[in-house]
């Protein structure tokens, strides 16, 4: 039953992201009780839901509108999902980390060509720590990748950093529930690019590293 209602629903969406029930409860230990169990699937499905709905809808450091998840999401077929949090030091090189490694993937973001980033930390988050998954997450994907991106600052997360990341443009089929596999996306994301192209409200901002200029295109854009 399953598998034919992805079939059906993969003929209505744009994009389809499945997360099979056994790698939702895989982030269970073998003590926790199945009401636990489940709690802690309900919560992972919230913060990745979230994750992209705050792409969208909270005020951040940089938004993003419908226009920059269209540009990914449309017609792109099966899609992978992935989240991940960190805190202490290294907090956002350990959520980006946790998010191309996420347990709902059920394999790598490998091979991506577009990517739908989104990094959510308190007012302590540096530009640093944006640069730094950003570019961890790039070296997961295509190295032709579409990467869109945007930060939102949430002040009830001062000390830790969460990561979300969407991957679709798959040149490969995916087997999510090791029976069903997709066809690859009908069109690539991006062509003809050497490097991945970092997109901030849907505008190209080209390889983006902050040791090149002592204040960032992005924030230069928006004085």
């Amino acid at each position: 039953q399953a598998e034919e209602g992805l079939q059906a629903l993969q003929n209505s969406v744009d994009t389809l992201i499945t997360i099979p029930n056994q790698r939702l409860l895989s982030i269970a230990g073998n003590s926790t009780s199945m009401i636990d169990a489940f709690r802690k699937a309900d919560d992972v499905l919230l913060n990745a839901v979230q994750g992209i709905s705050d792409l969208i809808t909270v005020p951040g450091l940089i938004n993003l509108d419908f226009a920059d998840v269209k540009a990914i999401m449309q017609g792109q077929g099966q899609a992978l999902m992935g989240i991940g949090f960190g805190s202490g030091d290294t907090r956002a090189a350990d959520a980006a980390r946790d998010a191309v490694a996420s347990p709902l993937l059920e394999t790598t973001i490998a091979g991506a060509k577009g990517i739908l980033l989104n990094v959510t930390g308190g007012s302590d988050l540096t530009l640093y720590e944006v640069n730094e998954a950003a570019q961890l997450v790039s070296e997961s994907a295509d190295p032709d990748a579409q990467i869109i991106f945007g930060t939102v600052i949430d002040e009830h997360m001062k000390g830790e950093v969460k990561i979300t990341v969407i991957a679709t443009g798959f040149t490969g089929q995916i087997d999510v529930l090791g029976t069903l596999a997709y066809e690859p996306a009908a069109r690539p994301v991006v062509t003809d690019q050497r490097q991945p192209v970092f997109n901030v409200g849907g505008r190209p901002v080209g390889p983006f590293n902050a040791d090149d200029l002592d204040i960032p295109a992005f924030l230069r854009d928006r004085r």
